[in-house]
C-alpha cells in the first residue's frame, strides 16, 4: 500500500510542477495573485508591515518593492511579507537613472552594476522573480547606438551570470529615456541578448505618447515578464499630456486586455500611479478588477 501511495504522491507532484510557472514563463490563467501595487503608491507609515497590510486590505495580491541596500531594511521588508502574506513579486532597481549602464564613464557603470547586483540579491532573498531595469539612457553625451551596444555588453557580461545564478529575471522597461522607441526594436533588443533571464517589463501608459499599447503587446508577446498599469491622456492640439488613473485617459483598456489574452500573458499586473490613502487604494484595486474582467476600469 505504501508503494501505491508513494507513486500517487509522485504523480501528483509531477502534475503540480507542470502547472507551476517556470522561470520566465507566465503564471496559470487565473486572476488570483495577479494584482500588485508599487510600494511608492502606499502612504508613508511607521513600518513596512503596516504598509503591506494596507495593500493587502485594499485587495492587492502582491507588491513591487524598490532596491533596499540596507540589510536591516531588507530584513524588515521580508518579515512584513511573511507577516501579511503579501508576496513580493518584483523589485524596481533604484540606480539606473543616476548610474546608467550606457555611460562612457567606467565608474558610473560600476555603480550601476553594483546597484543591480543589490536589486537581484534583494529579489532572491524576498522571493521575487524579476528586477526592473531601465537598460540605457540616450542623452547629449550618449548616442543611440552607443546606448544599445554598451548596455547590452554590460548586461550580457556582468549581470546575466548573476541573474542566472539567483534565478531572477532582468526585465528591461520601455520608459521616457529616448531608447527602445518602437515595439519591434524592443523585441530585437531582448532577442539579441538571447537569455531566458532577460525579458521585457512592459508599461502600458509609457507608450501612448507615440503608439498603441495593444500593438506593443502583440509585438513583444512571450517576451513580456511583467506589466505596469497606468493611463495616459494626450491633448496634442493644446500641447498637454498627463498620466492618469486607470480608465481616465486615452488607453483602450478592453483592447489592451484582449491583446494580453492573445499573447497568453498570465503574469502579474502592477499599478504604478500616485500615492493615496486606503479608500484610494481600494478604488484602484477595483479598477484593476474591472480591467482583468475585460471592462473599462
Amino acid at each position: 500500500m505504501g508503494i501505491v501511495m508513494d507513486r500517487r504522491t509522485f504523480l501528483e507532484s509531477v502534475v503540480a510542477l507542470a502547472a507551476w510557472p517556470q522561470p520566465g514563463q507566465p503564471a496559470p490563467p487565473s486572476s488570483a495573485g495577479r494584482k500588485a501595487v508599487l510600494i511608492s503608491m502606499l502612504p508613508k507609515m511607521p513600518s513596512y508591515a503596516e504598509r503591506f497590510a494596507l495593500a493587502r486590505d485594499a485587495g492587492f495580491d502582491a507588491i513591487e518593492l524598490q532596491t533596499a541596500a540596507d540589510n536591516a531594511v531588507s530584513h524588515e521588508i521580508l518579515e512584513a511579507s511573511k507577516k501579511t502574506g503579501l508576496r513580493i513579486h518584483s523589485v524596481m532597481n533604484s540606480d539606473h537613472w543616476r548610474l546608467p549602464l550606457s555611460s562612457a564613464d567606467p565608474a558610473v557603470v560600476d555603480g550601476g552594476v553594483a546597484g543591480m547586483e543589490t536589486s537581484l540579491r534583494n529579489a532572491a532573498s524576498w522571493g521575487a522573480d524579476a528586477v526592473l531595469l531601465v537598460p540605457a539612457v540616450v542623452d547629449a553625451a550618449t548616442s543611440y547606438s552607443d546606448a544599445w551596444r554598451r548596455s547590452q555588453r554590460v548586461i550580457r557580461e556582468r549581470l546575466l551570470p548573476l541573474a542566472a545564478e539567483l534565478k531572477v529575471i532582468i526585465a528591461v522597461e520601455e520608459v521616457w529615456n529616448r531608447f527602445l522607441l518602437s515595439p519591434l526594436e524592443f523585441a530585437r533588443y531582448v532577442d539579441e541578448l538571447d537569455s531566458p533571464w532577460l525579458k521585457a517589463y512592459f508599461d502600458v501608459g509609457n507608450v501612448v505618447f507615440y503608439g498603441y499599447p495593444q500593438d506593443w503587446i502583440r509585438a513583444l508577446g512571450p517576451r513580456i515578464a511583467k506589466v505596469h498599469l497606468k493611463d495616459f491622456q494626450l491633448d496634442r492640439e493644446n500641447g498637454r499630456f498627463a498620466f492618469k488613473n486607470l480608465g481616465e485617459g486615452d488607453v483602450d483598456w478592453p483592447a489592451v486586455r484582449s491583446a494580453f489574452d492573445e499573447v497568453r500573458y498570465r503574469g502579474v499586473f502592477t499599478t504604478e500611479l500616485s500615492s493615496g490613502d486606503a479608500a484610494y487604494l481600494k478604488d484602484v484595486s477595483s479598477r484593476v478588477d474591472r480591467f482583468l474582467a475585460g471592462q473599462r476600469p
